[in-house]
């Protein structure tokens, strides 16, 4: 992604490669790597976010979260089109990947950007503890 490879680069990926499909909130970062700080992880995710490393999430609380993106993504240009799951019951953020966001048809005039879709329910983790 012609990123220079640093120490906090590499540990913050290394965070994002664990975690699969689950996305991060920059507090799961600050939290799982305390050797950095703040501005540095948020520089971090924005220039991931800007090369196509990462996408963002959107979340009803307006907190942000991350995710791998796949190998369709390039700088400037996001091709992420799957769903993002959240768990109301234990908070986790996951990419479906097999199941993409449907074409929405929209009214002569009106030209989509970017289409998004969440959905909330409980994940197959907390479902087999019930």
């Amino acid at each position: 992604n012609s990123l220079s490879v640093t120490d906090s680069r590499k540990v913050i990926l290394n965070l994002f490669l664990q975690q699969g499909h689950s996305a991060l909130k920059h507090s799961d970062i600050e939290h799982g790597i305390d050797t950095l700080d703040r501005v540095t992880i948020y520089r971090t995710l924005q220039v991931f976010t800007e090369k196509g490393i990462i996408h963002p999430i959107p979340s009803i609380d307006g907190s942000a979260r991350y995710a791998l993106c796949n190998n369709g993504c390039i700088e400037g240009s996001h091709h992420d089109n799957h769903v993002h799951f959240v768990c109301s019951l234990c908070g986790s953020t996951q990419c479906i990947e097999n199941v993409h966001v449907p074409q929405v048809n929209l009214p002569m005039g009106y030209e989509p950007k970017q289409v998004e879709m969440v959905v909330t329910g409980i994940c197959n983790t907390c479902a087999r503890k019930n």
